[in-house]
């Protein structure tokens, strides 16, 4: 069971997949977190890219998210393009990340996202991402 200060909430079934969880939602953009396990395993001793890149499109979302809700609007998402940067190995412990909302008009948001493991500063991958944002 989840401690109460981490949720699934507002995040897609891929994350409840991976054991992605929103462990800090305080700040301007919720950091989430992914637990190390036999899912998100590579090579022996490493992540998954395909796990980082997953976990950074969830940190994206739920920017994404987080700032739609507080401009109190109701519109969806669909991904346009990705462009992830592998910087080192994600090693066999939980990985952090964090969206970032560069821009968000109408219709479009551009979003970085930023994963890294022990320390902030020595990130091991980052993406760039831009969205359609539609109304209902």
């Amino acid at each position: 069971m989840m401690a109460d200060n981490k949720t699934q909430s507002g995040l897609p079934p891929y994350a409840r997949a991976l054991g992605i969880v929103i462990s800090d939602n305080s700040g301007p953009a919720p950091v989430i977190e992914m637990p190390f396990n036999d899912k998100v395993q590579g090579r022996p001793g490493y992540l998954h890219g395909g796990a980082i890149s997953g976990l950074l499109e969830m940190a994206a979302v739920a920017a994404i998210h987080k700032a739609l809700a507080e401009r109190s609007s109701d519109a969806s998402i669909k991904q346009v393009n990705v462009t992830v940067d592998f910087m080192r190995g994600g090693l066999t412990k939980t990985t952090y990340a964090a969206g970032h909302v560069v821009r968000m008009g109408r219709t479009m948001a551009n979003v970085e996202a930023l994963a890294w493991q022990d320390d902030r500063e020595k990130p091991i991958s980052r993406a760039q991402m831009h969205y359609l944002i539609t109304t209902q």
